[in-house]
């Protein structure tokens, strides 16, 4: 009898704590969020990107501001519908966004280009020719064979 009381009392106390949980993660309407951020946030984005030349894009402190306030735009619309922030609609969302916008930019948030002429030729000539010296001095010492033990 006892134990019949602790497991209701159990089962009680569980489906209290479900009753408590689960409306607020239930309470994401996932399709929702995804329609309001490219609505809200997207569409802004997309207005101020285009404002922006396509060779600024990947300038960070040209962007960074934009892709900042679109950061806060999906955790303020996850606030305002009851979603976690970051989940899965987000990191979707933003590969996106990456796709789209930042696809040809290096991980330092610049273009690689080649480096001037001035600064290659030396790299390139310094090894050429300490080769070719070091070439030079090897035959000329094995020419030399006095005074070699």
């Amino acid at each position: 009898m006892a134990l019949e009381k602790a497991s209701l009392l159990g089962a009680v106390l569980v489906l209290l704590l479900a009753a408590q949980v689960l409306p607020s993660v239930s309470g994401c309407n996932g399709g929702f969020y995804e329609r309001m951020i490219n609505d809200l946030c997207l569409a802004k984005f997309k207005f101020d990107m285009g404002g922006l030349d396509r060779g600024l894009w990947c300038s960070w402190p040209d962007t960074t501001e934009l892709y900042e306030g679109l950061t806060n735009c999906t955790y303020q619309v996850a606030l305002r519908v009851d979603c976690f922030w970051p989940n899965q609609i987000v990191d979707r969302f933003f590969m996106q966004i990456h796709r789209l916008y930042f696809h040809d930019c290096a991980l330092t948030g610049r273009l690689l280009h080649d480096p001037p002429i001035s600064i290659l030729a030396p790299f390139i000539a310094v090894p050429v020719l300490v080769t070719l010296l070091m070439t030079a001095l090897v035959v000329w010492r094995s020419k030399r064979t006095e005074g070699v033990l």
